[in-house]
């Protein structure tokens, strides 16, 4: 009475959806990181221009020509729009972080259905070799009780 082994037919398709999910995972853990460079960026780039907002205020005896007051204008405005710049650029990064946390719902979504459907063909399979098993001996106990009974 030897039952055949259990053998799930979607079992490389299990597999290669593990993998998806794998590789999902080290994708959204790449663009955390990758958005983490940004946070760092964007503090950055407000510091710098924070400190050079405070060193642009001449002191109450310095007299600065019209010049230097353009020059120093332009210069706070250029690091207004690379703070800007690395604002976008967060933006965008926190857009790939939110695909990519989507990518990954996917795929553990698709790998945990073939998962629940492989149990539940496991469970079949071990009901019916089961059945099979009781049916098995069953035969065999009338078997007995007929030859005892001739």
């Amino acid at each position: 009475m030897s039952s055949p082994h259990f053998t799930f037919r979607l079992e490389r398709v299990r597999s290669l959806r593990e993998r998806a999910e794998d590789r999902a995972k080290e994708e959204y853990a790449a663009s955390l990181a990758h958005r983490m460079e940004g946070v760092a960026m964007l503090r950055a780039a407000a510091e710098h221009r924070d400190r050079a907002r405070a060193e642009a205020r001449p002191a109450g005896d310095a007299a600065l020509s019209g010049t230097d007051l353009l020059a120093s204008q332009a210069w706070l405005e250029r690091l207004e729009l690379a703070r800007q710049s690395a604002e976008l650029e967060l933006d965008r990064r926190d857009a790939e972080v939110d695909a990519r946390h989507t990518a990954l719902v996917n795929a553990a979504r698709d790998r945990h259905a073939l998962e629940r459907l492989a149990e539940k063909r496991r469970a079949e399979h071990a009901l019916e070799t089961g059945r099979r098993e009781a049916y098995e001996l069953d035969e065999l106990a009338a078997a007995g009780h007929r030859r005892r009974m001739s």
